[in-house]
């Protein structure tokens, strides 16, 4: 049987169906895989189907854990399961499989998901949309002409269309949240190292590079980060868990919070009309829930400094990557497979210092430092994910002959989002809007280091004011069956 209900519900959701008995396991991967069969020519979203590796899981029985049975998909970057390729959206890494689970499918699978393939990704993450040459670009359900975003953007996008009730995102400069804002969804990335990237890593571009999911509702996302998160052995430092869990957050009341509001972008660039006037209702809307909302210029840090030092992170860890791969195949030319930006990149990377590098880690310490100044005058920092909705397929793609044109687009784009992970703070992007494109609009919210259940409880909060679960795009399950039994 596929389960005509099967997008209706969120992840908790059709776990109860299970727990219930009310459908199997068995069903909802059905469903999946149907769904995915259907709407995955148009999106581009999965790119290594693996559900023979999840069916041969399911011969051993369901984990009763509190998604129990629920499809899920991993982003093609960094993320090791067991027989599943990982690919990181890369010419290069085609052939990549997976030999053992990394420790955070070991957690996905005690809590009982079913971990089904892999999502589209940008090469090595490296973009805020989502257009590999090596597997093609995928595309928005809300418009096919545009971008999901990235570098989360497969996920994204097969959350929003109904392929899987939440997937595996990361987030090193706004990878879950820029897509989360472009595809209606709710998108958080949690403090640095609340979830584990081990065993083979501690910690990814300095430890900004965050991992968690994109979720249609809040209480998904918070009872996912309850699965997972808590240091790893071995790990040399984690954020403190909250004293109570974060799906108990959700329902909590926030308590009138001190809210920061930015409507300028910290670069001096433009900000769209759309998303100023959505960030402005939600400020109000802040406002009428009992909140004190003040307009602020800035939150003390230097962008232009931290944008600057982001490069070079970025460039020295990706040039080591390369270079571990030319060390292990010597015949082969690595650096010619990957795409021009990122042969800039890498080669730009291979040209700095010790001291270059060091002086742009203590650069995130200086972001840290001045947000967390910010943050004993306000709760919260409420701004724009994005300077712009949904760019058109094409316009940001790293085919750019120019490292530094890509560059300046990439951070004009989203200017607000990396400082949190530099300073390793909790933020969100919250679905509260939508353009008159009906393009979908997220807002941006922040809070200090360790407040993570903060977030959720503001979340839930606005769920319940403002709830956006019933908008679906064009492009969904539900507007694709052929017949009465058919997946809806």
């Amino acid at each position: 049987m596929i389960i005509k209900e099967y997008s209706d519900y969120d992840g908790l959701g059709l776990a109860s169906l299970v727990r219930r008995k009310e459908v199997s396991a068995a069903d909802l991967l059905d469903s999946a895989v149907d769904a995915i069969t259907r709407i995955n020519p148009q999106l581009n979203a999965v790119v290594h189907d693996h559900t023979d590796l999840a069916r041969q899981a399911l011969a051993s029985g369901v984990i009763d854990g509190p998604f129990c049975g629920v499809p899920f998909l991993l982003k093609n970057t960094g993320f090791e399961v067991a027989g599943m390729h990982l690919s990181n959206g890369s010419r290069l890494f085609r052939s990549v499989v997976s030999p053992t689970d990394g420790t955070l499918a070991a957690r996905y699978r005690r809590g009982g998901l079913q971990l089904i393939g892999k999502s589209n990704t940008p090469e090595f993450a490296l973009s805020f949309v989502t257009e590999p040459a090596a597997f093609g670009a995928t595309h928005n359900p809300w418009s096919l002409t545009h971008s999901p975003g990235g570098s989360s953007g497969g996920s994204a996008a097969a959350v929003a269309a109904g392929l899987v009730p939440l997937a595996n995102a990361s987030d090193g400069a706004g990878s879950t949240r820029v897509p989360a804002a472009h595809c209606g969804l709710f998108g958080f990335k949690p403090s640095r190292m609340v979830n584990p990237l081990g065993p083979t890593v501690v910690e990814a571009i300095a430890g900004m590079s965050t991992p968690h999911a994109l979720t249609r509702t809040v209480r998904d996302s918070a009872a996912l980060l309850d699965v997972t998160a808590g240091g790893d052995c071995g790990d040399p430092y984690a954020c403190p868990l909250p004293a109570t869990s974060c799906l108990s957050a959700v329902s909590r009341e926030p308590g009138r919070l001190r809210i920061g509001l930015i409507t300028a972008s910290p670069l001096g660039g433009m900000i769209e009309p759309a998303i100023l006037a959505v960030v402005e209702q939600a400020a109000k809307r802040c406002a009428s829930l009992g909140h004190d909302v003040e307009s602020v210029p800035d939150a003390g840090y230097d962008a232009a400094a931290l944008k600057d030092a982001w490069r070079v992170i970025t460039g020295v860890n990706v040039a080591s990557a390369i270079a571990r791969w030319q060390a292990r195949f010597p015949q082969s030319d690595a650096l010619a497979q990957l795409e021009p930006v990122n042969q800039q990149w890498v080669r730009e990377g291979q040209q700095h210092s010790g001291m270059a590098y060091l002086a742009a880690v203590n650069q995130l310490h200086a972001t840290a430092r001045a947000l967390g100044t910010f943050f004993t005058d306000y709760d919260i920092l409420l701004s724009p994910v994005t300077a712009q909705t949904a760019p058109v397929l094409g316009r940001m793609a790293s085919n750019n002959p120019s490292l530094n044109a890509f560059y300046d687009d990439f951070w004009s784009h989203a200017p607000f989002t990396c400082a949190f992970n530099a300073a390793g703070c909790p933020a969100m992007s919250v679905p509260l809007g939508m353009s008159a494109a009906n393009l979908p609009v997220g807002v941006h919210f922040g809070a200090a280091f360790g407040q993570d259940s903060l977030l959720f409880s503001l979340a839930g909060q606005l769920e319940q004011d403002a709830p956006w679960c019933s908008r679906q795009p064009p492009v969904h399950v539900r507007h694709y069956a052929s017949s009465p039994g058919d997946l809806l």
